[in-house]
C-alpha cells in the first residue's frame, strides 16, 4: 500500500479543482492506497459538514457524490489549522474523518515517501 497526499487549496470558487482533487483521491483509494487530502486556504471548507452539497450540483459528477465516496472508502482530511482558524470556522462543523493537522503530522504521514498531487 502506497501513501498518497492530495492537496487542495480551493472551495466552491473553483469547482473544477475540487472535483479533480476528489477524483484523484478516490482513484488512489480504489487501488488500495492510504490517502490524505491536505486542505489549505479555501480548501479547508471541504471538510465542513454540508459545505460540498451545492458544488457541481446537477453536473456529473457532483462533488457531494465523490466526497461521500472518499469518506466511505477510508480517506482522511488533514485540515490546515492556521487556514481554518484564520477563517474563524468552528471545529464542530468538521466531518467525522477530518482533523486539524499541520505540517508536522502531514510529514509524519508522508514518512519515507508519498505520491503528492496538488490542486
Amino acid at each position: 500500500m502506497a501513501r498518497v497526499v492530495v492537496g487542495c487549496t480551493h472551495g466552491n470558487e473553483n469547482a473544477d479543482a475540487v472535483v479533480v482533487s476528489y477524483l484523484t483521491a478516490v482513484a488512489a483509494l480504489d487501488r488500495g492506497d492510504e490517502v490524505a487530502m491536505w486542505l489549505t486556504s479555501e480548501g479547508v471548507n471541504l471538510a465542513r459538514d454540508g459545505y460540498v452539497a451545492p458544488i457541481r450540483e446537477g453536473m456529473e459528477p457532483p462533488v457531494q457524490r465523490v466526497h461521500d465516496q472518499f469518506i466511505e472508502k477510508g480517506g482522511r482530511f488533514y485540515v490546515c489549522p492556521v487556514c481554518f482558524n484564520d477563517r474563524q470556522l468552528d471545529q464542530s462543523e468538521l466531518v467525522g474523518n477530518a482533523e486539524l493537522k499541520g505540517a508536522t503530522p502531514l510529514m509524519e504521514f508522508v514518512g519515507d515517501g508519498a505520491t503528492v498531487f496538488n490542486y
